[in-house]
């Protein structure tokens, strides 16, 4: 069961970075690769403490 859960939260991040990454383009955060990199793995813990984030991250996930 604990293995379920892992893979379910690995799953849910992967797709978190991907849909960031795609749509990073609609966000107006400077779009050097490692700001976009650093931006993209970090994106649960800046989702949850920054509110500037989660308004671009909103933008980034639309399309």
């Amino acid at each position: 069961m604990g293995g379920l859960i892992t893979f379910g939260l690995i799953l849910v991040y992967g797709g978190g970075v991907w849909k960031f990454w795609n749509g990073f383009r609609r966000t107006s955060f400077n779009g050097a690769f490692t700001n976009k990199l650093r931006l993209a793995i970090l994106w649960p813990f800046l989702l949850a403490y920054s509110k500037s984030y989660r308004q671009n991250f909103r933008k980034a996930l639309k399309g």
